[in-house]
């Protein structure tokens, strides 16, 4: 089943594309210019047609907030930038301990709880 569009919902997307076009090209130039081609979590190098594969890395993911320091970039591949969205997803998705929260012990079982005992045998 086709969807049809009027002319003002295509002009309204293709000037959204462009828009997110520009705003990526721009401040992935000015990463790739300020932080080695290296990506931030595995370390693999690129260079060549292989920098294509590094991506820039909102660490608030935040796509608007692009300092001129680049203070909220990480430079990332595709792999780990994806491992990293994933991971938010998976958090957001269960139910356990957020970011940030107050850690609580699940089970009351302690492995150790006689090993000094053991020991001084």
């Amino acid at each position: 089943m086709a969807v049809n569009y009027s002319d003002s919902d295509r002009n309204f997307m293709t000037r959204l594309r462009r828009e997110r076009d520009d705003r990526m090209n721009g401040y992935r130039e000015r990463a790739l210019k300020m932080f080695p081609p290296v990506c931030g979590h595995c370390g693999r190098e690129f260079e060549g047609k292989r920098l294509r594969e590094l991506t820039v890395h909102h660490k608030d993911h935040n796509h608007d907030n692009n300092p001129p320091d680049g203070s909220n970039w990480e430079l990332l591949c595709v792999y780990c930038h994806e491992n990293e969205h994933s991971r938010n997803l998976a958090a957001d998705w269960s139910e356990g301990p957020s970011a940030g929260a107050e850690n609580t012990s699940m089970s009351t079982y302690n492995p150790f709880a006689n090993l000094g005992a053991i020991l001084k045998k």
